[in-house]
């Protein structure tokens, strides 16, 4: 199965996927840092309004980098309880974790954002990341978008690991739906760290 170049050859495939829907007043939603890019490629395809929704992921103790939730700024965090129930976990347990990353992701929404307001009311919103693995941060993102009245909501991958997708009631397009579908990084040529610049410098 063909490989992405980088982030913005993804968002091109996958702009093309949502290019001949109607949208409504069409708002894209980047989830930082490395949907951003992404995202970037997808509103200037669809000529829509870009900005980021932050979405920060929860980490199992010992194992940060495998997300057993996430939580945004102000919004209650969204876990998954079939993985906690694995690794014998307890939201309270985790509730040092969930505070720390909700702290963070209010300090990246105010640098990304700056103040500007953001209407998502009676829009078509596209939340895109640059894969989606366990799925849990896009759907702290989602839980997000849906507390501010959205007229419809999709979530757009370039690549979705094929055992996710049941787990959304939120429709998801994805370019690629592996087999096998190891990490995200595996899917592109080239997959290095998004910085806060680019974030920034993408929004500008």
């Amino acid at each position: 199965m063909k490989r992405f170049a980088n982030r913005q050859e993804a968002g091109r495939a996958l702009a093309a996927r949502l290019a001949d829907r109607p949208w409504h007043d069409p708002l894209v939603l980047g989830l930082p840092r490395g949907g951003v890019p992404v995202a970037k490629e997808v509103a200037n395809h669809l000529d829509a309004e870009l900005d980021v929704v932050v979405a920060r992921k929860i980490g199992a103790p010992g194992h940060p980098e495998y997300g057993v939730g996430a939580v945004t700024a102000d919004s209650e965090p969204i876990y998954d309880q079939r993985v906690l129930r694995a690794l014998h976990l307890t939201e309270e347990l985790l509730a040092g974790t969930c505070d720390r990353e909700r702290d963070e992701a209010a300090r990246r929404t105010a640098l990304y954002r700056k103040d500007k307001p953001l209407t998502i009311s009676d829009r078509d919103v596209i939340l895109v990341d640059d894969g989606l693995a366990t799925g849990v941060t896009a759907k702290a993102a989602l839980h997000w978008i849906a507390r501010h009245e959205p007229r419809s909501v999709t979530l757009a991958v370039p690549v979705a690991a094929r055992e996710s997708l049941s787990t959304f009631s939120t429709p998801v397009v994805a370019v690629l739906v592996p087999r096998h579908f190891g990490a995200v990084s595996r899917w592109y040529e080239r997959f290095d760290q998004t910085t806060d610049a680019e974030v920034l410098s993408a929004l500008e």
